[in-house]
């Protein structure tokens, strides 16, 4: 078995030549996800249809400054699915747009959406999907196991009580997967559900979902020896991917042949985020860098908006975004770290946990965990490839 016939974590749609605008077309959801970064949820920021037009408006009828060659249409919330019609209408207009215009996005654009899954089988929900067969992308998002999902995506119910959302989601999975068979989930790892890692994995493989996006949360909520925890679980994971043979059909992000390495100041100097070359418009009309930088979505720090539907983007706002880079932000000891490949960071988190108002400064909270992430991904590959080469040798015989 050659290495090209492993599976792996596929490349998002139109990959780095599509301009990403999010509406947040709600700030409401039925969750109370315990790590959810949306700080500032309710039920009173919906966006309008007016507001939703206008920000099309603006950005169609601006098509030099949205050069891009394709361009993602997301919806997130809250929950954006509690918004379904507000967002059926907002696609059909698009598109008539798009084709009214001449535009150079006609026929080069997706309708993307991450949902909870709990209003998936809905009607209007499918009647949005069977529109737009061919340009739409939906991930629903389910933690692993039951007990790891209930432990974190909760209701919260009349009484003050919590109760866990896992069945349901599980029910909407087989007809998610009929509609997107290369659909992938997300799964976020927090603390306290560290130890739920291998077998929510292995567990969303068999439910038929071939591809786990997975990652730490980036908030600074991770105590004393976490890391070595986070690495035995990602040691037995490895183990049971190679030994159950999973690797010819499914794909954990966790697992990256291509981390752990150092990065040339100068060659490997990108922004790992997309601040700025992404556009956020929030209920009231005003345009962000990117959804983290609204006010609901921060801790301690006021919004940072970079204009508004009315008057347009400033680009005087916007151009800090632009320049940002990796050694402009980072400290010297991510510049020189030795495992600098894959370490991430997300810009809007790095404003919030800043020491002043500032977008230079980043976190390193997830540090630790990403290189307990590196010894692991050192393990995985070394005995996979292992393996590989002797059933090479064994085939040849």
């Amino acid at each position: 078995m050659s290495d090209s016939a492993l599976i792996r974590i596929n490349e998002p749609w139109q990959s780095g030549v599509a301009k990403n605008i999010t509406f947040i077309v709600t700030k409401d959801c039925q969750l109370a996800c315990k790590y959810c970064y949306l700080v500032g949820k309710n039920n009173q920021g919906r966006m309008t249809w007016e507001t939703a037009k206008a920000a099309v408006d603006y950005i169609l009828s601006n098509e030099k400054d949205f050069p891009e060659e394709s361009v993602i249409w997301d919806f997130i919330g809250g929950e954006p699915l509690l918004e379904i019609d507000l967002i059926d209408k907002l696609c059909d207009y698009i598109k008539y747009e798009l084709y009214r215009l001449n535009h150079h996005w006609f026929n080069s654009y997706r309708f993307s959406f991450t949902t909870n899954g709990i209003n998936y089988h809905t009607p209007k929900v499918q009647n949005l999907i069977n529109k737009n067969k061919e340009h739409i992308s939906i991930a629903i998002t389910i933690d692993g196991t039951k007990e790891k999902h209930d432990l974190n995506r909760i209701w919260l119910t009349d009484d003050g009580k919590e109760r866990g959302s896992y069945d349901d989601v599980v029910r909407n999975i087989p007809l998610w997967l009929e509609q997107f068979p290369k659909g992938g989930t997300k799964v976020t790892i927090s603390s306290a559900d560290i130890p739920f890692i291998k077998d929510s994995v292995l567990h969303l493989y068999s439910l038929g979902i071939h591809e786990v996006n997975i990652n730490v949360v980036f908030e600074n909520v991770w105590k004393e020896g976490d890391d070595a925890k986070f690495e035995n679980q990602l040691l037995e994971l490895a183990d049971a991917i190679i030994d159950a043979e999973y690797y010819k059909d499914y794909a954990c992000s966790f697992f990256n042949d291509q981390i752990g390495r150092p990065l040339d100041e100068i060659e490997d100097n990108r922004n790992w985020c997309g601040a700025g070359k992404m556009l956020a418009v929030d209920a009231t009309g005003n345009f962000y860098p990117c959804n983290r930088f609204t006010q609901f979505s921060l801790r301690t720090k006021e919004a940072i908006t970079i204009g508004n539907i009315k008057s347009g983007i400033d680009m005087n706002l916007l151009r800090p975004f632009l320049t940002l880079d990796r050694t402009t932000q980072s400290p010297q000891k991510c510049i020189d770290c030795e495992v600098a490949s894959g370490c991430a960071w997300c810009q809007g988190e790095n404003y919030d946990a800043a020491d002043t108002d500032t977008i230079y400064q980043r976190s390193t909270a997830i540090c630790k965990m990403h290189k307990a992430r590196v010894r692991a991904n050192n393990y995985y590959w070394n005995k996979l490839y292992r393996k590989l080469e002797q059933e090479n040798k064994e085939g040849s015989c």
